[in-house]
């Protein structure tokens, strides 16, 4: 089994060091400084070593490197509008045509829209 397959059975310490030592590895592989990779996602040298070192501490900056380092699409799934199937939008649908339209009250109208008499 991959660790893919087995994610889930991973602690969020495992994924964590996972992402952290791929991180630095597309850095590296990239030939990439990190004060390069500072200046370019505006993350700190500091920042960038711990969050290599397995301290991920601001999603801001996880963004950022990730952005930087050309691997934001890893997010399209989390991004995505989930479609509905065809039987929810049917119920949808159902649901909107059999709601009743309250009518407007008219107000305390006495007259039934005859003038007012002088009287």
């Amino acid at each position: 089994m991959t660790c893919m397959e087995n994610i889930y059975m991973l602690s969020d310490a495992e994924i964590t060091h996972k992402i952290s030592a791929k991180i630095k590895e597309l850095r590296l592989k990239q030939n990439i400084s990190r004060q390069d990779m500072a200046d370019t996602s505006g993350v700190s040298v500091s920042s960038i070593a711990r969050m290599e070192d397995g301290e991920i501490k601001s999603f801001e900056s996880f963004l950022r490197i990730i952005r930087t380092l050309g691997k934001i699409e890893i997010f399209m799934p989390m991004l995505q509008e989930e479609e509905i199937s065809p039987n929810e939008y049917y119920k949808m649908v159902q649901s909107a045509k059999t709601k009743k339209r309250k009518r407007a009250s008219r107000g305390n109208n006495y007259n039934n829209g005859q003038e007012d008499s002088e009287w």
